[in-house]
């Protein structure tokens, strides 16, 4: 259950960067930081539950893994982030290690 609450926490770490940066217009601003306040709380909180037995390196690897892969792939597909095979290669890596991480485990 652990790896499953690490997971989740991973993906809920994507959504605290989107709040912030959906803060930045003047429509959105509580909203967003509403928003990034509340998932980084889930995140936290699902990193906490899942370092009760994924040794904290490892976890904070992953949970950092995931929120960086997945907040590069929406900075892309929603804000129009720059993009660049070497860019991509670099997101790959991360997942890579992550990947790696897992199976040492």
């Amino acid at each position: 259950m652990s790896w499953v609450y690490l997971l989740l926490a991973g993906l809920t770490e994507i959504g605290w960067p989107v709040g912030l940066k959906m803060a930045q217009s003047g429509c959105s601003k509580i909203l967003g930081i509403a928003m990034a306040i509340g998932f980084m709380a889930v995140s936290g909180t699902l990193l906490w539950l899942a370092q009760k037995e994924i040794p904290m390196g490892t976890a904070y690897a992953v949970w950092t893994g995931i929120g960086a892969s997945g907040t590069f792939l929406l900075g892309i597909w929603f804000y129009g982030d720059p993009t660049s095979l070497l860019r991509y290669m670099g997101v790959l890596l991360i997942i890579l290690g992550v990947v790696v991480l897992k199976f040492a485990h």
